[in-house]
Formats: C-alpha cells, sequence, structure tokens
C-alpha cells in the first residue's frame, strides 16, 4: 500500500506542480507551436530528468529531517531567505514572460534535449515544495521514505512533469492573430513565493 500511495502522490504532486502557467510549460507549447510536437515532447523528456533529480534531493533531505527535527528551526531560516531571494528575482530581475523567446543556435534535437534539462535546473522550486508535500503526508502515514517507495515516488514525479507538459505541447495551439498574454507569470511567482516567505516568517516568530 506505501508504494501505491508514493507512486499517486509522486504523480498528481508533479502534474498539478506543472500544471500552472510558467516559464517551463510555456517553453513546452512555443517549442511544439514552432518545431513540432515531437522536439516539445523532447524538451519535456529533459526538463523530466532534471525534475526527478531535483525531486530525489529533495527527498532525501526530507528524510533526514524527519530524523533530526531539531534542525528544522534552521532550515525554516534558510528557506525564508531563498524564498525572498525567489521573489526579489521573479518581481524585479526575471525576464518578462510576455516578451518573445529568442533562440540562439542550431535547434537540432539534441539542443532541446538539453534546453529542457538547463531551463528546469533555474527553477529550484520543487525542492523545497517535495520537501514539504513529503513530510506533510508523512505525517499521515500516507509517504514513505524507504528507498524503494522513495524511488517510486521519484519516477511517478517525472511522469507526472511529462504528462503535464504534454497536455501544453499537444492542445495549446492560439492563433497567430491571436491576444498575447497580457499577464507576466514570473510576477505571479514572486506573489507566491512572497506569501510563502510572510508565513514562513510568522512561523519563525512563533518559535521565538
Amino acid at each position: 500500500m506505501a508504494l501505491f500511495y508514493n507512486l499517486i502522490i509522486g504523480f498528481f504532486g508533479s502534474f498539478i506542480g506543472v500544471l500552472p502557467p510558467g516559464l517551463i510549460n510555456m517553453y513546452a507549447a512555443k517549442i511544439s507551436m514552432k518545431e513540432g510536437r515531437k522536439r516539445g515532447l523532447l524538451f519535456s523528456v529533459g526538463v523530466c530528468i532534471t525534475v526527478m533529480l531535483q525531486t530525489y534531493i529533495a527527498l532525501i533531505f526530507a528524510r533526514y529531517i524527519g530524523k533530526h527535527p531539531e534542525i528544522v528551526s534552521m532550515l525554516q531560516k534558510v528557506a525564508l531567505g531563498i524564498f525572498i531571494s525567489l521573489t526579489i528575482y521573479f518581481i524585479f530581475i526575471a525576464k518578462d514572460t510576455r516578451r518573445e523567446f529568442r533562440d540562439h543556435g542550431e535547434n537540432s534535437k539534441k539542443n532541446r534535449f538539453f534546453l529542457g534539462i538547463f531551463i528546469a535546473m533555474l527553477n529550484l522550486l520543487p525542492l523545497p515544495y517535495w520537501m514539504y508535500l513529503s513530510i506533510t503526508f508523512s505525517a499521515f502515514g500516507a509517504f514513505s521514505f524507504t528507498q524503494p517507495q522513495l524511488l517510486v515516488a521519484v519516477i511517478a514525479s517525472g511522469i507526472g512533469t511529462f504528462s503535464s507538459l504534454a497536455l501544453y505541447v499537444q492542445f495549446f495551439r492560439p492563433k497567430e492573430d491571436s491576444r498575447k498574454l497580457k499577464l507576466n507569470m514570473n510576477y505571479v511567482i514572486g506573489l507566491v513565493t512572497a506569501v510563502i516567505s510572510i508565513i514562513t516568517f510568522f512561523k519563525i516568530l512563533r518559535q521565538i
């Protein structure tokens, strides 16, 4: 049963996490529109490899935290710093997602695969996301950190990520004369990280 729970949480956790519009899925949709679905899916495979690695690292850390609850306070302070930095980056520094992406170099299949790996590496949100998710479900006895179950969750996270990106690759087909996206998604991500920063800050204050 633990294997099944890890499979479900791994799949739907990543599927739902990647589903909201953001840099990665917009990139997948854009590559699909300009270069075809195959290259869009190849980009998605590259993303999945990075996501699985990030998920594995996050779950290892989460397992360690579960055995050493005394470091939770320190990690909350570190997380606060990370989320504040991400908020500043996405709101004030990151490129406006409403602008056109410019591709440099040859658009080969190999390039698209490694581009997916690289773009996903820029997104560090899966690390705290999976640490929080796994610890929360583990507290209810619905997630296991033992090695076979953990690997199942990692593989399921890759499948869930690919499934979510495949929806964008398959169905995101705006017409050439359609209106451009008026909302800068980096502002949305920045707002989310700002809210998480505030919540984390008040949690730290309550412990003082």
